[in-house]
């Protein structure tokens, strides 16, 4: 960690040197540290230090991006300088806006001693305790256990000081018999809150009920979705829906739909960066404030997210959802929120005559028709049998191809509890996610596992 007062010394110091009109600088250094495991061993014990600085300038109308991973003053300077000689023969872009001004953060706690000094030996006592548990069942252990340790930091020409450091641990768990197995994880801040014998205990309950799976038949089922399986989705809906990019060219399921219903009246999704139930980071990497944007309200489309660029073409404000200065097209929620219901998962699954219980998803494509939010993938780690309202056995694997569109319209019940679940941005936010019950999910082909 350099902190807060060095960054910021060197940052403006090299920023007085620039000769673009408008010169940013965004810095993102990480201290992260990685066990991974297979087959009830620790294959792997990595760390990593590294930080990273963006340069963003602009002359007139054209812009240019440099970075580095230097530091040294010397080295800034001259990606600095690389950033305008790009800025200088780049087109004229019209949209180009100025960089934001100047502006206030709220204090939020992101950053714990506890997580940040937490040992690589601490890691892999919770990881042997995690595979003595499931030797008792003749279970094998699979997974990931990684904390980490960041500091964020955007300072520009206009008076932007942004500072926020972060801490995050992760660990998920996959329990494994030779014809089943279960899935469970876990995210947070504050390393302690992480709850180890839970998480272990449901990844060997679901490996040891989804024994001697049977096959079903491809077809339309009522089906349970447990948190993991709808943040996967949300996942991809965010990517291909959320964002102004898609919206105004057209590719979102909500481009043009502004007010009119799109999904179930019990769907209302939004974005808040500020919001301590998941993992909050207070402002994007333009230094602008995050503030809760409703991007569906009761079924209803309410708006996308923006950064500069794309809330100048709408003559409208960036609602603090820019990503690094390499994507300067592409703002994106980080900080997802699916409003939950008054249901339960028992009650859920009381409630169903005949369906399927999901733990999670994997290779799930969302690209086969983004104007539907049209989606394949395969169900993973724990997919059950639902009974007269009883979880009778484990079933083979299934792939479904189906419309988030009409599945979200067909939520019949949603869990009061909700789950955060890790994303690939996992230090800058989260995705946090109830469970669902949807009738008439489809399911396109079966699997011999």
């Amino acid at each position: 960690m350099i902190g807060k007062d060095r960054i910021f010394s060197t940052l403006e110091a090299i920023l007085k040197k620039s000769p673009a009109e408008q010169t940013e600088a965004v810095l993102i250094g990480t201290t992260s540290g990685l066990t991974r495991y297979a087959n009830s061993t620790i294959h792997q014990n990595v760390a990593e230090t590294d930080t990273k600085i963006y340069f963003r300038t602009s002359v007139g109308k054209k812009m240019g991006v440099a970075s580095t991973n230097s530091f040294v003053p010397e080295d800034l300077k001259r990606t600095l300088l690389n950033s305008y000689y790009l800025a200088e023969n780049q087109r004229q872009n019209p949209d180009l806006p100025e960089l934001p001004p100047k502006a206030t953060y709220p204090k939020l706690q992101t950053y714990l001693k506890s997580t940040a000094s937490f040992t690589p030996k601490q890691r892999a006592d919770k990881v042997k305790r995690i595979f003595k548990k499931a030797a008792k069942f003749d279970l094998d252990i699979a997974g990931s256990f990684s904390t980490s340790q960041s500091e964020v930091a955007v300072v520009n020409s206009n008076g932007v000081r942004a500072y926020q450091p972060l801490t995050g641990a992760s660990i998920n768990v996959i329990a494994l018999s030779p014809d089943s197995s279960g899935y469970a994880e876990g995210l947070s801040r504050r390393v302690r809150d992480l709850d180890f014998e839970a998480i272990t205990d449901t990844a060997i309950r679901k490996c040891l009920d989804s024994k001697n799976p049977k096959e079903i038949k491809p077809g339309r089922y009522d089906v349970i979705l447990e948190p993991c399986a709808v943040g996967s989705i949300m996942e991809w809906l965010n990517y291909i829906a959320f964002g102004a990019r898609q919206f105004h060219e057209g590719t979102s399921f909500v481009s043009g739909k502004i007010g009119k219903k799109v999904l179930g009246e019990n769907i209302t999704i939004y974005d808040d960066g500020n919001d301590g139930g998941g993992i909050a980071f207070p402002f994007d990497f333009e230094g602008v404030p995050k503030k809760r944007v409703w991007l569906i309200q009761k079924g209803i489309a309410k708006g996308v997210v923006h950064n500069s660029l794309t809330a100048k073409r709408e003559e409208g404000q960036s609602t603090g959802h820019a990503l690094t200065p390499e994507y300067p097209e592409d703002p994106m929620a980080l900080n997802l929120f699916v409003k939950g219901g008054n249901g339960s998962l028992r009650r859920m699954i009381s409630s169903v005559e005949r369906g399927l219980l999901i733990t999670r998803f994997h290779y799930i494509n969302g690209y086969l028709d983004t104007t539907k939010a049209l989606m394949t993938g395969m169900t993973r780690d724990g997919t059950f049998l639902i009974k007269e309202g009883k979880v009778k056995h484990g079933l083979k694997n299934l792939r479904f191809t189906d419309s988030m569109v009409r599945a979200f319209s067909n939520v019949v019940m949603l869990s009061r509890e909700r789950q955060v679940i890790n994303s690939w941005w996992q230090d800058i936010g989260s995705l946090v996610c109830p469970a669902m019950l949807v009738k008439d999910f489809n399911f396109s082909g079966k699997t011999e596992f």
